[in-house]
């Protein structure tokens, strides 16, 4: 087993009140992997993360991360390990050099070595031309930059991140994706990622995993995964979701699949372009006129569909505003 490897075996984690929320789940995270957890809200994907970075505590099943378990070496997993958490906690009073000394102090680091790190940081994540300004002035991608920088600190070997781009404007997010890619190319770093962009875990992750209700749905490379959807699909949009499911019967004989996505109709058959001409003209015949026709090979949000059920939900969401503060608290990693 690899000092950088996370591997999670039969994990189950009960709630008082009889609410399962990990149900048996199963996974290895190779040392120098970008793995890709994606599920839909409620699946168990946060608990899991909660559980791997020794916040909560699971019911059955082991859990280790770079070689220690979770509930017996804890403070060894803190010490290799870095948390950028969903949710950011960073005093707006204090400038980003003084949240990264002070954390940099909580890690054992002197002074002198605390005010050189968070130089270093500072600049890896170009920070540098606002560091006499207090963290409650930043825009939400200079943030989630220093709660980054945060986490890289005592330079983990491991490290997590919980959804890092949510709300962040698209450069700001390539900024991100730029410096996911670095750390673990350049430094061999194993990197957990959750996301709520699909787009996101196709483009890093070397493997994705996808958790709904609780049990491990689907795990693959992206690839993979978009390999097993098969053929491509036709996509027929209706007037109404009740509309695109009448459709169906009428040329579910001619797809190998078809799934019916709120107003649309997805066929899914091989050489779909070929077939396009008959799939319409049955639907005319029919009494069927489709507002709209579109080709598509399969996605990772086709994988996602077909596994949960659902799409991911707020897969639009809007960029945050610059400058919105975040609600002040600190936060310290790897206690």
């Amino acid at each position: 087993m690899s000092t950088k490897d996370i591997v999670v075996d039969n994990l189950i984690k009960r709630y008082p009140g009889g609410v399962t929320a990990v149900d048996g789940v199963s996974f290895t995270v190779q040392g120098g992997q970008i793995f890709g957890f994606l599920g839909p809200n409620g699946a168990g994907k946060s608990t899991i993360i909660k559980i791997l970075t020794t916040l909560a505590l699971p019911t059955e099943g082991l859990a280790s991360v770079g070689g220690y378990d979770v509930v017996h070496r804890a403070s060894d997993v803190r010490r290799i390990a870095g948390v950028a958490l969903q949710e950011i906690g960073l005093d707006p009073t204090m400038k980003s050099t003084e949240l990264l000394t002070l954390q940099a102090r909580f890690f054992g680091y002197d002074d002198r070595q605390a005010r050189a790190r968070a130089a270093e940081l500072i600049d890896l994540v170009k920070l540098n031309d606002a560091v006499d300004r207090r963290v409650g002035t930043y825009s939400g991608g200079m943030r989630r930059r220093l709660d980054l920088a945060l986490a890289l600190v005592h330079e983990p070997d491991i490290l997590f991140l919980d959804e890092p781009t949510t709300g962040l404007d698209p450069a700001s997010r390539r900024d991100i994706w730029d410096e996911v890619r670095r750390l673990n190319r350049q430094l061999g770093m194993t990197i957990f990622l959750t996301t709520q962009y699909l787009e996101e875990a196709d483009v890093l992750a070397d493997v994705v995993a996808i958790i709904n209700q609780g049990k491990l749905a689907a795990q693959g490379s992206p690839a993979q995964l978009k390999a097993a959807q098969g053929a491509e699909s036709i996509n027929l949009v209706f007037t109404s979701p009740q509309v695109a499911q009448e459709a169906v019967a009428l040329i579910s004989d001619m797809a190998q699949r078809t799934q019916v996505d709120r107003d649309t109709l997805r066929v899914y058959l091989d050489h779909a372009a070929q077939a396009i001409p008959s799939v319409v003209n049955r639907l005319q015949q029919g009494g069927f006129n489709p507002i709209s026709l579109t080709l598509s090979q399969p996605t990772l949000d086709d994988v996602f569909l077909q596994v949960t059920g659902q799409r991911m939900q707020n897969e639009q969401a809007q960029p945050a505003e610059a400058g919105a503060a975040p609600a002040a608290k600190t936060r310290r990693r790897g206690r």
